[in-house]
């Protein structure tokens, strides 16, 4: 048997913000043996999944020592530090302490609640990722009757500019092209600091102190997008045409019943405000089908909502009662009636989404490479399959061909970005590639062969 020790393994369930919270979690742990599963808890699936990662783990590394984080072993600590497969369990604020991945303590969880202050993490990079996530929020104020993650999180604080601003600069100069603002109530940003500055403030803040190429937005509440925020969305290029609203569903009473606080007419408004202003900004949401008292008519208003705002990114859950909330005192719904709403909302969305990318047939989109270098997403994140490789992390010119597999197929557009051998037609036209490239990253020259154009990899 080998003696050399694994490498640490980082499993990261759910939103983003756990991703930019894995990547800190990775430069904690050195070369220690150890597996790290980042729980999520938003659904009973969700936890569900958790305990299966934690049994996978185990399986595949039987000798490492197996670490559970993350919202559901905040939230549940006993019963995760109860598994045999779990040698300790960290809570959400412990998670990112160095000292937290020293110490010997099988339960370090304290009372989230009690925490007041978050901090951007200070992972190099981004390893496993070219777009890069920056927490800039954590927490939620607010008492959504169907969500168990402010137990999770704790209450809602900001990240101060300046720091955020210093972490966007840092992975900018890393070589991402891309950085994603998060948080777990993103729009709730700055009401804590001084000043109580917004979201949008903050926007425009790494705008102008940093060179980032592309910033995208996580999750945000429609009703809190003010008019600086508005103006951003829809008028600032570097903010990318991608707006994912926390709807939840398309029913006032449900609306009201969810505690959430705004009514099904006044997303639709912002919708169309949006699209007015900007077209080619593409909606996400996150829609609950069976919500409990829901019936066939509250169904239906929901169903048509993905019409309405035309949704081309939905993300949809059948509902499931999360213990010591509001919602799992009132009066189910089915749980096989509740899947088969969830199925329909699935297909009208699937509709949607297709007749979406089909539009975009014919169009030229800047995309973002990912690994494995054929693949990426455009600026609305419709994902695109390249017809040839490209530098993973680049930015990219593609004309779009047709659409496979729910994705857009693509040419390249003036080759930018070729990986470093490959080769193009003879005559070929190259972009200036050296404007494409990270500052500080590897350049690109172009050198003539007998018979074709070879881009060749040399020092900056």
């Amino acid at each position: 048997m080998s003696s050399s020790i694994a490498a640490p393994e980082v499993i990261s369930l759910g939103c983003r913000l756990n991703l930019a919270e894995s990547e800190t979690i990775r430069d904690l742990l050195g070369s220690r043996d150890v597996v790290v599963v980042n729980s999520c808890a938003v659904t009973n699936e969700a936890v569900r999944q958790t305990r299966q990662a934690i049994r996978r783990a185990r399986r595949a590394r039987p000798f490492a020592q197996l670490v559970v984080t993350g919202c559901a072993a905040q939230i549940d600590p006993a019963s995760f530090g109860a598994m045999p497969e779990v040698d300790r369990v960290i809570g959400n604020a412990e998670k990112l302490l160095p000292a937290s991945w020293t110490s010997e303590d099988a339960a370090l969880v304290q009372d989230i609640m009690a925490v007041r202050q978050t901090a951007p993490h200070l992972a190099a990079s981004f390893s496993a990722h070219v777009r890069a996530f920056v927490e800039v929020q954590n927490g939620c104020d607010h008492r959504c009757t169907f969500c168990a993650i402010p137990f999770g999180r704790g209450n809602s604080r900001s990240v101060p500019a300046g720091a955020v601003i210093e972490r966007v600069k840092a992975l900018v100069d890393a070589g991402h092209r891309e950085i994603v603002l998060t948080g777990v109530d993103l729009t709730s940003y700055g009401p804590d600091l001084p000043g109580a500055p917004s979201l949008g403030q903050l926007v425009e803040r790494v705008l102008a102190h940093t060179r980032v190429e592309r910033l995208r937005l996580s999750s945000l509440d429609g009703i809190e997008i003010d008019e600086r925020l508005f103006a951003l969305l829809t008028q600032e290029a570097r903010v990318l045409p991608h707006v994912h609203l926390s709807l939840q569903a398309g029913d006032d009473m449900i609306l009201k019943r969810m505690k959430r606080r705004h009514s099904r007419a006044q997303s639709v408004t912002l919708v169309e405000r949006l699209k007015a202003a900007r077209s080619e900004i593409a909606i996400g949401a996150d829609l609950i089908a069976g919500f409990p008292t829901e019936d066939e008519a509250m169904a239906a208003n929901t169903l048509a909502l993905i019409d309405d705002c035309d949704i081309v990114h939905a993300h949809i859950f059948p509902y499931s009662p999360r213990e010591g909330t509001p919602a799992a005192r009132m009066p189910q719904v089915a749980p096989g009636v509740a899947k088969a709403r969830a199925a329909a909302l699935r297909e009208r969305a699937a509709m949607r989404r297709a007749d979406w990318l089909r539009d975009m047939v014919g169009t030229t989109q800047l995309v973002l490479v990912e690994r494995p270098g054929d693949r990426g997403h455009a600026e609305n994140f419709a994902e695109v399959q390249l017809a040839l490789p490209a530098e993973i992390g680049t930015i990219v010119t593609a004309t779009v061909t047709g659409i496979e597999d729910e994705r857009l197929t693509a040419t390249l557009t003036g080759h930018p970005g070729l990986v470093p051998g490959s080769t193009v037609r003879p005559g070929a036209e190259l972009e200036p590639l050296v404007s494409r490239l990270p500052p500080g990253g590897p350049r690109h020259k172009a050198g003539v062969t007998k018979e074709e154009l070879v881009v060749k990899e040399v020092q900056a």
